[in-house]
């Protein structure tokens, strides 16, 4: 007899132990093991270099390691399809770039809905994007270029990162700006454009700051102009587009860090709260300006609307240069 009443009460504390595991789990401070990040870009770009500045001052907040996963392709949209349907426990992460913004109007089927698929947390950084060539090209301003250009209508070749990217956009925006053609080249991603400027593969091109800053200070690439509403205090010397005569053409790049919908308050809140910590440690402000970009904060609400902006602006540009979606 007190054999059976001994094993009943050990099937009594197993079944109780199985019945609050879940609540146990379901107890465990966030995060309790390692954040996966997806970049929807290629190794080595803008993206990916600011990310991994972040991830590694993120990380030690957490009290866990934030591992990057990069998923490039279709213009960032296999990565952000992949984020769209993972758990929403706050355990994978999609850096949320202006593309992912931008695809909503560029393509028919991205396979997403930037707003309903994701809750964003908050955008973290920018960066200009600028109008690069050759050092050794013999061509040194804005109309310079422009010249040439229209001396040899669609002859010479420009890199994008990709169709639909902002260096895509952006240039088309630019060349119709400057009443002139070129023949479009597209790569995978600013690091591939930037190697076909170096390679001389192609004339020119407009990738963000952040990929080709290195090159320009090297003395290997010369930066024309830079395509935002003032001068880039890296690049004190190098003139807006406007103050190269071209107005009206402004483009900045953007990122940020975005769970699936449906994450809980509390994880999105101690992410954001980890961020914040992250972007106001000098070391960090100072390792995202050595490569051209700079801290850009915009919490919640603030970063949905800044998306919601790209979309229009987005949609603008594809009626202004003649793009249809894809």
């Amino acid at each position: 007899m007190q054999t059976l009443k001994l094993q009943r009460r050990a099937l009594l504390g197993a079944g109780l132990a199985t019945a609050f595991a879940p609540l146990a789990r379901a107890a465990d401070p966030y995060p309790s093991r390692p954040i996966k990040w997806l970049l929807p870009y290629l190794a080595a770009t803008g993206p990916d270099n600011t990310a991994r500045i972040l991830a590694e001052a993120v990380g030690p907040l957490l009290g866990q390691p934030v591992v990057i996963e990069n998923k490039g392709g279709a213009a960032g949209n296999i990565g952000a399809r992949l984020a769209a349907k993972a758990p929403a426990d706050g355990y994978t992460w999609v850096y949320s770039a202006a593309p992912m913004a931008a695809n909503m109007r560029m393509y028919r089927q991205p396979g997403f809905d930037a707003l309903k698929d994701f809750r964003h947390v908050m955008r973290l950084t920018s960066s200009d994007i600028v109008l690069i060539v050759h050092a050794d090209s013999g061509i040194a301003s804005v109309q310079a270029l422009a010249a040439k250009l229209r001396a040899a209508p669609g002859k010479l070749e420009y890199a994008s990162g990709g169709v639909g990217t902002p260096s895509h956009l952006g240039m088309e925006l630019l060349l119709s700006a400057l009443d002139a053609r070129a023949l479009h080249v597209p790569y995978k991603g600013a690091s591939e454009l930037v190697n076909a400027v170096l390679g001389r593969q192609v004339v020119f091109g407009t990738p963000i700051l952040s990929v080709p800053y290195q090159q320009i200070k090297a003395g290997q690439l010369r930066a024309l102009a830079v395509a935002g509403p003032r001068r880039n205090p890296m690049l004190a010397q190098v003139p807006t587009l406007a103050e190269a005569g071209v107005p009206g053409v402004e483009l900045v790049s953007w990122g940020g860090v975005s769970v699936p919908a449906g994450t809980p308050d509390a994880v999105v809140e101690r992410i954001r709260t980890a961020f914040r910590t992250a972007l106001q440690q000098p070391r960090v402000v100072e390792a995202l300006q050595a490569q051209g970009g700079g801290v850009d904060m915009l919490d919640g609400e603030d970063y949905v609307r800044g998306s919601t902006r790209e979309m229009a602006f987005t949609e603008a540009m594809m009626k202004r240069v003649g793009l249809a979606p894809m």
